[in-house]
């Protein structure tokens, strides 16, 4: 699937305004001086919002798959003389970034983009700082996802190809040591083709202090 989110999303790099499930950034209690980072970044208007607010003193990260995309959000950036800003290229599965970096991890509509849930979530834990936070704006499948749309460009495109059960979403969430999990908001299921899918923004943090991935 990661070649098809690729091309597909290179395509969207200059005629897309933005692609969402939801609110993550709005619900991130950001504050100055933090280091912020966003999966998924695309265009990288949510990271632009993230260094505003994180000011001099932090710093805010958009990690993306798709180079067109990142270069978009670099050159938005150097138009706008944003520099507490760095956008870099990452699988969601290994991010490229140094153990303990963020107080903050966001991202809206991509995890489930991701093959190996389980360790997209480890690497979550691994990044954040001892009592950082998420939040997590994402699809979840209400029944599981048929077969014929994993691969589908269309499904792709709209964030619900990759989608797992709600369960299953949270177990991968718990497992990798990550607690005070509260789900903030959850819509309605939703047709998608032969699925049905809900949207949901959840919660949590790494504990204070120990090895949880």
């Amino acid at each position: 699937m990661t070649h098809a989110i690729e091309l597909r999303y290179g395509e969207l790099a200059e005629t897309e305004c933005c692609l969402s499930c939801g609110s993550a950034v709005q619900r991130a209690e950001i504050r100055p001086g933090q280091v912020c980072v966003d999966l998924g970044s695309g265009r990288g208007s949510d990271v632009l919002r993230m260094a505003e607010s994180v000011g001099p003193n932090g710093h805010a990260y958009g990690l993306d798959i798709t180079e067109a995309m990142l270069e978009k959000a670099r050159k938005t950036a150097a138009r706008l003389g944003v520099t507490n800003v760095s956008f870099i290229r990452s699988a969601l599965e290994k991010l490229e970034l140094p153990d303990q970096t963020a107080d903050w991890i966001t991202s809206n509509c991509v995890l489930n983009h991701a093959e190996d849930k389980a360790r997209v979530w480890r690497e979550i834990a691994r990044v954040l700082k001892h009592g950082g936070r998420f939040v997590v704006s994402d699809i979840y499948a209400v029944e599981e996802i048929p077969a014929e749309y994993r691969d589908d460009p269309e499904a792709i495109a709209e964030c619900w190809a990759g989608a797992v059960t709600r369960r299953e979403y949270l177990l991968h969430v718990l497992r990798a040591g990550l607690l005070d999990v509260q789900i903030l908001e959850e819509s309605a299921p939703y047709e998608k083709g032969k699925a049905r899918v809900v949207s949901f923004t959840i919660t949590g943090q790494r504990p204070d202090r120990c090895s949880c991935y």
